[in-house]
């Protein structure tokens, strides 16, 4: 009866932790099941740079999370990060001329908020992101909310 109980908990917990598309917090995980398209978007948070190393309490405002993909047995990380500033307060007051960093390469260097994955029927490629038919998972390992949805 012990071991019943042990596994009908571990699998309601399983169930909570993987649900069906939504905003997933970190370390949590949803699932898309042959869909056509899914739309990985990050939470909009502020970007804070408070210390004076540079580092910050939200990862920058960016997001990480790992595709398993079970039409390929593939996982594929994806960074989604809407703001940055390229560790520029941890360059000193020359901005990396000493150094010849060219301005090209230091400030605002923004990445994508939203990535839409579709569907691509007769992709070969098993180490791609191509063939999401089939059962997808998305895991947050960043510290940042992910919304996901499944079309």
């Amino acid at each position: 009866m012990k071991k019943i109980f042990a596994l009908t908990a571990v699998f309601v917990v399983c169930v909570a932790f993987n649900a069906s598309a939504g905003t997933i917090n970190s370390g949590e995980t949803v699932s898309c099941n042959d869909a056509n398209s899914i739309t990985l978007e990050k939470a909009n948070i502020a970007f804070e740079n408070n210390d004076k190393f540079g580092y910050t309490s939200n990862d920058r405002g960016s997001a990480n999370v790992m595709i398993w993909k079970s039409s390929n047995f593939t996982t594929v990380p994806v960074s989604l990060g809407g703001k940055g500033d390229s560790n520029a307060a941890l360059h000193g007051s020359d901005k990396g001329h000493e150094t010849g960093v060219s301005d090209a390469f230091y400030g605002d260097l923004p990445g994508r908020n939203k990535v839409v994955l579709t569907k691509q029927s007769g992709f070969s490629r098993g180490d791609s992101i191509g063939d999401i038919s089939g059962l997808v998972k998305i895991t947050n390992h960043g510290t940042n909310p992910v919304t996901v949805t499944c079309n």
